[in-house]
């Protein structure tokens, strides 16, 4: 089953449209094609919208569902929370429906922009140059697959015109308070080409494997709490592998969804090139050099403190994936009693002034609610809820490009390997 993100524009109509004719017509029939079209409730006629594509769907057999985006909207960042309330609504849908992936219409256009946006904020060999992965992992859930990448709009409207088909035009995408908008209506034909765009995407894959290799080689992990990297990782910033495995490091120990930018970089950079420096902060992560090593941990400070409900899941300090499986609300805060968090990381290697101070930012947990069995039963219970390191870089959004490296930063934390994306080899062999 292939779940197609279907809005009514002209890009996603014809998506579904080739899915359905390669399905029906095409060789594919080992296949089976739903449809999702995700009302954001962000204008009074999206539901209109909407319910066109229902009945679009119905006259070909496709199935289709509508996922509302309840609840408050932001008033600032209103397209980068659409963007992550729509794929957690995809994924949700996938996995509702048993789907193998989800297939988006991003185009050529799109990839173009999303570069246009990233130079302005990046560094010339910055990984995010690549533009946009044929295939990204969200969630840890769904594959989310972009078979347009290569294809530019009006040859999608073309295709959709010789079939006698019209599309819904979303006004958003002419306002101009949106980033993508005005770099859009900036943009000419000096643009990044195809040619440029796949060099970048396999100098991001090489650049993968090698940090994914670096990992492996020069990195060591202590309970999700501290990391350890060897002098030869850190002792040449310039090399830009060495400096982006160093900074997704950080990233996952900060519990951060992006690596630090150029000046943290820099900062950092001066910090590992002056012998005298012992320790520095950036991104909420303390970077503790010494002989055996540059430690890295997250900085005991600004330390949330939230109530679970049971069976309720959540994500605390972007570092841990909570689940409560008991019958009581419990907090979760950071650890209050860490003598023995503290000897079992001093065995297992750490010095112990790093361990003394990685254990101030260690979760922990107490119950709410009081005990009455016994009346010398404690006056709360001690809750055991279920604990997961969060791989903050990439448990939200993976790009495949980045599949080596998040596979080996998950071997690090203790965590299982991705998934591969399914159906893309078999689907671009037929189609190329």
């Amino acid at each position: 089953m292939i779940l197609a993100a279907v809005s009514g524009g002209s890009d996603s109509k014809g998506v579904l449209l080739a899915l359905h004719e390669a399905i029906t017509f095409g060789g594919f029939s080992a296949f089976s094609l739903s449809a999702c079209t995700v009302d954001h409730a962000l204008r009074p006629e999206s539901a209109e919208e909407a319910r066109g594509v229902a009945a679009f769907c119905t006259a070909r057999g496709i199935p289709h569902i509508i996922r509302q985006w309840q609840g408050d909207k932001p008033l600032t960042g209103i397209q980068a929370a659409a963007r992550a309330a729509r794929y957690g609504l995809l994924a949700d849908a996938a996995q509702e429906i048993g789907a193998v992936c989800i297939v988006t219409a991003h185009t050529a256009d799109d990839q173009i922009e999303t570069i246009a946006m990233r130079q302005g904020r990046s560094g010339p060999d910055a990984p995010g140059l690549a533009g946009m992965a044929a295939g990204v992992l969200v969630d840890r859930r769904a594959w989310v697959w972009r078979p347009f990448l290569h294809l530019y709009r009006p040859e999608i409207r073309t295709f959709l015109v010789t079939r006698g088909e019209g599309w819904f035009d979303d006004p958003s995408n002419s306002n101009r308070r949106f980033e993508r908008v005005r770099v859009r209506q900036a943009l000419t034909e000096s643009g990044p080409s195809s040619v440029d765009i796949l060099a970048a995407s396999r100098a991001r894959i090489g650049s993968s494997a090698r940090a994914a290799l670096l990992v492996a080689q020069h990195v060591q992990g202590f309970d999700g709490l501290v990391a350890r990297i060897d002098p030869a990782l850190f002792a040449d910033m310039a090399d830009p592998d060495s400096a982006r495995t160093l900074l997704s490091i950080a990233a996952v120990i900060g519990g951060r969804h992006h690596i630090a930018g150029r000046e943290t970089a820099a900062r950092l950079a001066a910090f590992l090139s002056d012998a005298e420096g012992r320790r520095m902060t950036a991104g909420r992560v303390v970077f503790d050099r010494r002989k055996s090593g540059l430690y890295l941990y997250r900085e005991a400070r600004d330390l949330p403190q939230i109530e679970l409900q049971p069976g309720e899941c959540t994500l605390w300090d972007g570092r841990f994936l909570v689940t409560n499986s008991g019958t009581d609300r419990i907090a979760v805060h950071a650890r209050d009693e860490t003598a023995e968090l503290r000897a079992r990381l001093i065995a297992a290697g750490l010095p112990e002034p790093v361990a003394k101070r990685a254990v101030k930012s260690a979760i922990g947990f107490s119950a709410m609610a009081e005990v009455s069995f016994h009346p010398d039963a404690p006056a709360l219970l001690q809750p055991t809820p279920c604990v997961q390191t969060h791989i903050s870089l990439y448990d939200t959004f993976l790009p495949c490009f980045d599949l080596m490296m998040a596979n080996s930063i998950a071997a690090l934390f203790g965590r299982d390997p991705y998934s591969t994306l399914p159906v893309y080899g078999v689907l671009t062999e037929k189609s190329g």
